[in-house]
């Protein structure tokens, strides 16, 4: 099978790339450049953005399936699909399983709970992309399919709340130091992460399946832990016995740091569980195998093993630092105004 992705060098595409190549598909890679190309795949460098370059790099190739992780505007879903028609029998969108109903009126999330999230752009936009793509699957323009992935994570990254996207080490360094990291709420909701190795079996099943045309899936792990134990097992793999975890309210997060109301509010507040029936259904097989337990100390033992991937972020740093002396300040304030009272 001839396979076309755009991006593959991501923390999540590039497993999926790897996977799909064990699994002997014909792949080609396009995107800027920026990062080495796998052993075996064929690559194109272009800026998906600008049309021409494209089409002048991929010429009148075509593809049994592209796969498209760099979708975030819908003006850039519009894009694609003028320039992928009668390129690929499937168009398989990386969407987001952020563009669920937030809070969701049931807990248990499947593909049919509506996409609504009043406090994150980011999920609206991802939304709205899904509803162009899938009308342009429905008029016979570009088969499509749609995944969604939740909080996935490869062996190098830390995906903890309120920690450093580029720069995952942050938390971790904290830990050790002895110094606090805060959980969002009372640490008691429910969340799931997921493996990117455990997203890729998914995902490279999906691909050149023709019933999954015109169709939405998300995929994830069935392992549901708090946050609390989240952080406890992040902190076991740290070497961390008694982490100095700082339990603050999201409005109270959100109120000191207004940037985060997007993966909070929108996302991380409140508990998620997700019914992976219908890409077990799809993708006979499929099983999330990687325990968050193992996942976490595969990417700490890395950066334990790699300085390069060490690295401490000083405004991460000094926003947990304000945000905690914030609500301790506030939480010793309010014991001596009811004291008096």
């Amino acid at each position: 099978m001839k396979v076309l992705y755009i991006g593959g060098t991501g923390i999540i595409s590039s497993e999926c790339v790897a996977l799909a190549m064990e699994r002997g598909q014909d792949l080609c890679l396009l995107n800027r450049g920026n990062s080495p190309v796998p052993s075996g795949a064929r690559s194109v460098v272009a800026d998906i953005n600008e049309l021409d370059a494209v089409r002048r790099a991929i010429g009148e190739e075509r593809w049994d399936a592209v796969v498209d992780f760099t979708v975030f505007m819908p003006r850039e879903m519009e894009r694609r699909i003028e320039l992928f028609s009668g390129k690929t029998d499937q168009y398989l969108f990386i969407s987001s399983a952020s563009a669920y109903q937030k809070p969701a009126w049931n807990y248990l999330i499947t593909e049919e709970t509506p996409l609504e999230n009043p406090f994150w752009q980011y999920a609206r936009d991802k939304a709205r992309c899904e509803e162009i793509v899938l009308q342009a699957s429905r008029s016979g323009r570009l088969p499509s399919t749609v995944v969604r992935p939740s909080l996935t994570y490869g062996s190098t990254h830390v995906p903890l709340v309120l920690n450093s996207w580029g720069k995952p080490y942050t938390v971790v360094d904290r830990m050790r130091k002895g110094l606090p990291v805060v959980v969002p709420g009372d640490g008691a909701s429910l969340w799931t992460i997921t493996h990117s190795s455990d997203f890729a079996k998914g995902l490279v099943g999906l691909c050149g399946n023709d019933a999954s045309v015109g169709e939405t899936f998300h995929i994830t792990s069935d392992e549901v832990l708090t946050w609390d134990r989240i952080f406890l097992q992040t902190a076991a793999a740290a070497g961390v016995e008694d982490p100095d975890l700082v339990h603050i309210a999201s409005d109270f997060i959100v109120a000191c740091l207004p940037d985060k109301e997007g993966s909070l509010l929108g996302d991380k507040a409140v508990s998620v569980v997700f019914d992976n029936s219908k890409i077990k259904a799809f993708v006979p097989g499929f099983e999330a195998t990687v325990s968050f337990a193992e996942g976490i100390g595969r990417s700490i033992g890395n950066m334990d093993a790699d300085a390069s991937l060490r690295a401490v972020d000083p405004a991460c740093n000094q926003d947990i630092d304000r945000l905690v002396s914030a609500y301790r300040d506030g939480l010793a304030d309010a014991r001596s105004r009811f004291a008096k009272a």
